[in-house]
Order: structure tokens, then C-alpha cells, then sequence
């Protein structure tokens, strides 16, 4: 897709995201928003994936979400790109709905490989996915989104061990560096340091891109499929704003997981143009 329609999209999503929590006056906004043009890009430009969902994933693209409290903007992507009707994103949150507050895999909804509603697991998932897939002979890749408040959790370290050791260059990882978590800004809960120094150390190749600028991003993916099949994973250091898109919620972690009430709902909206049609 041209980079205008991304941009189309990703504002839609973004109206997506508040709507659904709004409506529930339950979720988690603040990160969706942030990583509202980095998983765009990823469903309607980079991933070679199918619809027709199977749960193995053989022959296709796959994506490991492991902050999987940003579930709205990952369900905004997966119906918006066609895996199940656009009109199921009213339900989200809702008793007997599909689309729980984290993705769960018992619920059968297309799309979803995990449920990643602990964090510190995804990596794992991932690198173990892009294992089987160099085993199948799959040229394919397998992507995975983290948060950085996320690398507290020491699981990820052994992940990122053992994606190096086992040579998983099939894996792209990357990391949602937007400086927030749920108590506070990453510094001030657990400094993480120079990320770029510590992964290659790890023996990961390493690139940065912004997560904000659509550009940056579609340019930011092709450059780590390029650095695929060179016998290390690859990692993207994301740059986000956490509440990308609405003025009053960006920069904080104060909007990590509060609704907007319908004053600041209306407020919002007034700054996503509506462009593909609500839901």
C-alpha cells in the first residue's frame, strides 16, 4: 500500500481503539495508539500471510503480539485486514465475546497464536515458531512485538539467549520503546539501559527506526528483512509515543489502562478523521 492509505488506515485504527475501550470503560489505550502504525504496516504492507487462518502458520508470515494488554489495536488490524468482520470490534471486552481484554487462543478467533496475557513469554513463543520453521523448510518469517517495560521480565533475557544460540534468522523481535510502563517511565521503575549495546552482546543484529512516522516504519521493516538469513535474529528498536495521536494522552503513563470518559472520547475523535467507516 502507498504510504497515504497506511496513514488511512492507521487513523482508523486509532478511532478503533479509543471507541472500543471507551465502550467498555475497560482496556488498555495508551500503548494501541503507540504502536498504531507500526502493526498497519505489519498486516497491510510487510507480513506475506493469509487470511484463511491455520493455526501452524506453514507457508505464511506469522506475528507473535507478547504485550498483549495492547489488544485492541491488534484487533482493529487483524478485522480490518480481513480475518473477521469489523462489526465483531463492538463486542471487544464483552461477556461470551471473542475478543478478550488479552488474546486467548481458546476462543478461536483468527489470528491469534498465543495468549499473551502474562507478558515476558512472547519471545519464547516466537523463537521457538522460528525454529520450526527452519526444520520445515518455511522460508518465512516470524515477527514479534514487545514492550519495553516487558524486558523487566527476565524470561525475555533467556529468549534472547536462546534465539542467538540456536541461530533463529528468521526472527524479526521488536521493541515497542515508548519510555512507559504501568507505574511510571522505564527509567524511574527499571533502567534499561543501552538496549542497542545489550542485544548485540546478545549476538542479535540490531536497527532502529521511528514507530511513528509510516515511512520510517515500512522503511524500518524492509531494512530487518533484508538482515534475515545472516545466521543471527534481528531486533527493532522502536521509538513510540504512547498515546500517539491524541493530544492529551500522549508522552504519560497515566493512560496505559484508563478509558477516556465521553468528553474526552468526543475530544479524541475530533482528532482521528473518520476514513475507512466506524465499525
Amino acid at each position: 500500500m502507498e504510504i497515504n492509505a497506511l496513514q488511512d488506515v492507521a487513523t482508523q485504527v486509532r478511532r478503533d481503539i479509543v471507541r472500543m475501550v471507551h465502550a467498555v470503560q475497560s482496556g488498555h489505550p495508551g500503548g494501541s495508539l503507540g504502536c498504531a502504525d507500526f502493526m498497519t504496516a505489519l498486516y497491510f504492507n510487510t507480513m506475506r500471510h493469509s487470511t484463511n487462518f491455520q493455526m501452524d502458520g506453514i507457508g505464511e508470515d506469522i506475528f507473535f503480539l507478547s504485550n498483549g494488554h495492547i489488544s485492541p489495536v491488534f484487533y482493529s488490524c487483524l478485522a480490518r485486514s480481513g480475518y473477521f468482520p469489523i462489526s465483531e470490534l463492538s463486542t471487544f471486552r464483552k461477556i461470551s465475546s471473542r475478543l478478550q481484554g488479552h488474546p486467548t487462543t481458546h476462543e478461536h478467533l483468527p489470528g491469534i497464536r498465543m495468549a499473551s496475557g502474562s507478558l515476558g513469554q512472547g519471545l519464547s513463543v516466537a523463537a521457538g515458531a522460528a525454529i520450526a520453521k527452519k526444520l520445515n523448510n518455511d522460508n518465512h518469517l516470524v515477527y514479534a512485538l514487545l514492550g519495553d517495560g516487558e524486558l523487566d521480565e527476565g524470561q525475555n533475557w533467556e529468549a534472547i539467549l536462546f534465539a542467538a544460540h540456536k541461530k533463529a534468522d528468521n526472527l524479526i523481535a521488536t521493541i515497542d520503546f515508548n519510555g512507559q510502563q504501568i507505574d511510571g517511565a522505564t527509567k524511574d521503575v527499571m533502567g534499561l539501559g543501552n538496549l542497542k549495546a545489550k542485544f548485540e552482546a546478545f549476538d542479535w543484529i540490531v536497527t532502529e527506526m521511528d514507530g511513528n512516522d509510516m515511512q520510517s516504519v515500512v522503511s524500518g521493516f524492509e531494512t530487518a528483512k533484508s538482515l534475515t538469513g545472516k545466521g543471527k535474529p534481528v531486533v527493532i528498536l522502536m521509538t513510540t509515543v504512547m498515546g500517539k495521536g491524541i493530544d492529551f494522552m500522549e508522552g504519560t503513563h497515566e493512560w496505559h489502562g484508563i478509558a477516556p470518559n465521553d468528553e474526552q472520547l468526543q475530544k479524541a475523535l475530533a482528532q482521528l478523521p473518520e476514513t475507512l467507516g466506524d465499525y
